[in-house]
């Protein structure tokens, strides 16, 4: 992390890590002009699963690739799951256009609006209508020193030393003020907008949930989405009952690193993720950070499951890479859809990003001593 600490070289690298330098994204530096467009370096994606194109074969000739197993279910469509990886689940193109394009308008506009919490929470509080802020060209303004205006903001004698977070304001009257006010565009805020917790909120500082802070339920469509897309991994005659849900947020180059979802009281509950946006690599390594790990293409409306011994296995959620360039970002039926009147928005924030929700079971006995709101 600091200057004096030892870089490690490939050899001190646990297979994790090896496979996600391998697939991050890097540029081509050859260029010295500032004014040239960086390039993404090549990489080599010949050994990416590809749901996608093995949906593809099963569908023309029954034909799966060694090791990839077809599932029995109540869906219209094939869910796979891997010899390798007991209770890992993957089901290809399960949500329609139109429900992609829903839950993207709503992972936008509703689920970042308090009381959710989000990363923005830590440094400027709870925010309103960060993506209608955006779009208007918004800007928040730190209020504080019992100044409840953008007027008295600008004038530090009127201070008596409270602190009131941050309020949003219309740009031209931020920018007639100059310097004088700590402030910063919406727009530059949602492109920081890391994450969003729906239900039970997670506490990232203590890595664990906290019952206690306020929220809302998970909004009974997505609960029911869930519960449908878990049904291949749940116990015959169990229905899956998300409780919590995490949105993750990704643009150019983000990454987030191989992990465990173990913070659950109960983890014989699977995981479902449900991808939308730009297509990803996804890595689903073993009970170890030293088992290799597979790699494959997450796509805009594919569902993964994690149940079982599958929850013991590191991964890293839609990281290492995402595909933004046109080619390789497989979005053209997004495009299509948002590509009118008040939707073009959504479209300008899709085209670079990519959207994961993970919906986890916690327990029931905070019902009764911390109802929701």
């Amino acid at each position: 992390m600091y200057g004096s600490e030892k870089v490690p070289d490939d050899s001190e690298r646990t297979a994790f890590r090896k496979a996600e330098k391998k697939y991050k994204l890097y540029y081509d530096d050859t260029s010295k002009s500032s004014k040239k467009k960086k390039q993404p370096k090549p990489v080599d994606l010949s050994e990416v699963l590809d749901f996608k194109s093995i949906l593809e074969s099963y569908n023309q000739n029954g034909d799966l690739p060694p090791g990839i197993l077809s599932l029995q279910s109540d869906f219209n469509f094939p869910v796979f799951s891997l010899e390798s990886r007991p209770g890992f689940y993957f089901i290809p193109g399960a949500l329609s256009v139109e429900e992609q394009c829903q839950w993207i308008r709503e992972s936008l506009t509703t689920f970042p609006q308090p009381p959710n919490r989000t990363n923005h929470n830590a440094f400027y509080g709870p925010i309103h209508d960060l993506f209608i802020a955006a779009k208007e060209k918004k800007v928040l303004v730190e209020e504080g020193n019992g100044i409840t205006s953008l007027e008295s903001k600008c004038n530090p004698s009127d201070s008596n030393g409270d602190v009131h977070g941050w309020e949003v304001y219309e740009g031209h009257t931020v920018s007639s003020r100059g310097n004088a006010c700590k402030s910063i565009l919406a727009s530059v805020l949602l492109r920081k907008l890391r994450w969003s917790t729906l239900g039970l909120q997670f506490d990232w500082s203590k890595r664990n949930y906290n019952v206690s802070l306020p929220h809302n339920k998970i909004p009974d469509a997505l609960c029911q989405l869930a519960k449908r897309m878990a049904a291949p991994a749940m116990p015959k005659g169990e229905q899956f009952q998300p409780e919590a849900a995490i949105v993750n947020y990704f643009g150019i180059g983000d990454t987030l690193g191989g992990h465990l979802d173990d913070m659950e009281a109960d983890c014989s509950k699977p995981i479902v993720s449900m991808s939308l946006g730009c297509k990803a690599i996804f890595l689903l390594g073993g009970k170890s950070r030293e088992d290799p790990p597979l790699a494959m293409f997450l796509r805009s409306g594919d569902i993964v499951l994690m149940a079982g011994d599958a929850r013991e296995c590191f991964h890293g959620k839609g990281v290492p890479r995402i595909f933004t360039d046109k080619e390789h970002a497989e979005i053209t039926p997004l495009e299509l859809q948002f590509s009118h009147g008040d939707d073009l928005c959504f479209l300008e924030y899709i085209r670079t990003s990519r959207i994961n929700f993970f919906f986890f079971f916690f327990s029931f006995f905070h019902q009764i001593l911390f109802p929701r709101i």
